[in-house]
């Protein structure tokens, strides 16, 4: 079966579709989660080619930190970053506390 390309011609047989995009023309890609000592967090890349890390397992719902830039980073590199903030939290509060 040949495929059906919208002019009729060969277009490029290499293209891959892009990331799914918002209204506003953001790239808008799924989280990845990530286990770190027991925690969970959702990675989400933001406009800023950084990443959001949302805390799934913590006690406050939507409680998380940003990092930026962070294209390129290792999981490893993830995992580091998660760490150092989770040695911030006060476990008596799951937040970062103002001194």
């Amino acid at each position: 079966m040949k495929p059906i390309y919208p002019d009729d011609g060969d277009g490029d047989r290499e293209a891959v579709p892009g990331p799914p995009r918002d209204p506003d023309g953001a790239v808008d890609t799924p989280p990845r989660t990530l286990d770190v000592d027991g925690q969970t967090f959702a990675l989400r890349r933001n406009e800023c080619d950084g990443t959001d890390y949302t805390w799934l397992s913590g006690p406050n719902p939507g409680y998380g930190f940003g990092a930026s830039p962070t294209l390129g980073l290792s999981l490893d590199q993830h995992r580091k970053n998660i760490r150092d903030f989770l040695a911030m939290v006060d476990p008596a509060t799951g937040r970062i506390e103002d001194d």
